[in-house]
């Protein structure tokens, strides 16, 4: 899991070429881009641009991806999410291959991260997380959730 800036992105591109080209996107990314996905490089690497209020917590569920690494990158608005290696969570619901995710009870120890304007997670297939959430109160939030193949 990382926990950044965008403005830092270029100390994590070199991990892996998608990676890399998923960042790069990010960085040139309008602001008045509007929702849904948009290909990057196919299945490899695509966006999901996003809109809506955050959530409170008890409604989301932890989740994890077995075929793509997730960057969540908040570009306008606020929200927390929670973060707890996959190996301590009960399973909930079993991984469906063709939406590439299975869902997690919460568990009683988390890491929370509050993601403001700017901020960026990234999300491997390890790492169960729980995005949306409410920060301090309901905010509107446009996020894009890059989706790279692993």
């Amino acid at each position: 899991m990382i926990y950044d800036l965008l403005t830092n992105y270029n100390l994590y591109s070199k991990a892996n070429a998608r990676l890399a080209l998923g960042f790069e996107w990010l960085s040139k990314l309008d602001p008045k881009t509007l929702d849904g996905r948009i290909d990057i490089k196919g299945d490899e690497v695509f966006a999901i641009v996003q809109s809506y209020t955050t959530f409170p917590a008890n409604e989301k569920r932890f989740e994890t991806h077995k075929d793509h690494i997730d960057i969540q990158y908040i570009f306008e608005g606020e929200e927390m999410m929670y973060y707890e290696p996959v190996r301590n969570l009960t399973v909930t619901e079993a991984y469906n291959p063709e939406r590439d995710v299975a869902f997690y009870a919460d568990s009683a120890e988390f890491v929370s991260l509050p993601c403001k304007t700017g901020q960026f997670t990234v999300f491997y297939p390890e790492d169960a997380h729980k995005p949306s959430c409410i920060l301090n109160k309901a905010s509107y939030v446009r996020k894009v959730v890059v989706k790279v193949k692993f």
